[in-house]
């Protein structure tokens, strides 16, 4: 993660203006702060709009490495609005609503 953020997100994140270019001399880890947030905004973000698309949490836990479910939905399950939408067509169906 520290070799992806040193040489690949603080370079795009200069690249687009976002933080100022790597002083000249500086060394290649040597970059402004982020702001805040960072590079979790962005995962935060993916995790939200995947949960909102309807990707199953045990997938999207696997892909975020988290250690179960339980973790992805612990912060991500208020973007989860349709949450038991499934169930309530389902259970509708069978009671001819």
């Amino acid at each position: 993660m520290n070799t992806w953020n040193t040489y690949t997100w603080k370079h795009a994140l200069a690249e687009a203006g976002i933080i100022p270019p790597r002083a000249e001399g500086a060394k290649p880890w040597q970059w402004a702060a982020a702001p805040k947030g960072g590079f979790h905004v962005l995962r935060h973000t993916y995790a939200s709009l995947m949960l909102e698309a309807g990707e199953s949490v045990v997938t999207l836990a696997r892909w975020l490495g988290h250690s179960s479910p339980t973790v992805t939905l612990s912060y991500h399950a208020h973007f989860m609005p349709e949450a038991g939408a499934k169930g309530r067509t389902v259970i509708d169906g069978l009671l001819g609503r």
